[in-house]
């Protein structure tokens, strides 16, 4: 798949933060907005405490993000990766991300999601050092930085992180894209570019509004994504 829309300035509404009942509907507002990335947050309550959605809900996404020219950019915060790639590929990912810090075979976990066809990133927690991703540079579409400590919506944004981004910007080459996720809102969006992000994942501040279609405007006019 193109990996076009990774590498230019995009704010990604989280659905971990829709109203589930409601998914296809909110997504819908958002796309219609101009997002053309949605951030899927799959959570197993192991690796992270709680315990999200899985395959059937992507594949339900798919026809709808495909409709509207947007890729679905899932979040793996699984433990062992690698034994799950292979469905969400299926299920209809455009770029699967997994941790850093839920597998001892990163590579072996990157390799499958490139096998499969889809974009590859690789996510570091707020303690992981940047360094950890190097290795990997020049096989991975993206990294994300986390912004906060992964496991629930709605947190503040972690200081010290935009610190690391900086780095991770410096050390990355220019094919990778920089990711942040955590406490993304109109506020703190233009420093997390300021900091070398070019993808923003904006969750709480977008689907916890009354209208999740002008907050996500909002945010991304402020990021200098629109």
């Amino acid at each position: 798949m193109s990996t076009e829309l990774l590498h230019s300035v995009r704010v990604e509404p989280s659905i971990l933060s829709a109203d589930f009942g409601r998914l296809r509907e909110q997504v819908g507002e958002v796309l219609a907005a101009g997002a053309r990335i949605v951030h899927v947050d799959v959570m197993d309550g192991h690796f992270v405490p709680q315990i999200t959605l899985g395959p059937v809900v992507l594949s339900a996404l798919r026809e709808q993000a495909d409709a509207a020219g947007a890729l679905l950019d899932v979040h793996l915060m699984i433990e062992r990766p690698e034994r799950h790639v292979a469905e969400f590929v299926r299920a209809g990912a455009h770029s699967i991300t997994v941790h850093a810090e839920a597998t001892p075979h990163l590579a072996y976990a990157t390799s499958l999601v490139r096998e499969g066809g889809a974009a590859v990133g690789v996510a570091l927690n707020p303690a992981t050092p940047a360094q950890a991703v190097i290795e990997l540079a020049d096989e991975i579409d993206l990294v994300l930085c986390m912004t906060i400590n992964p496991g629930w919506a709605g947190q503040r944004l972690l200081e010290h992180t935009l610190a690391k981004a900086r780095r991770l910007r410096e050390l990355l080459p220019e094919s990778v894209a920089l990711q942040v996720d955590g406490g993304v809102d109109e506020r703190t969006a233009p420093r997390c570019r300021a900091a070398g992000a070019n993808l923003l994942v904006a969750g709480s501040a977008v689907f916890g509004s009354s209208d999740p279609a002008a907050a996500y405007r909002a945010i991304a006019e402020a990021a200098g994504a629109l």
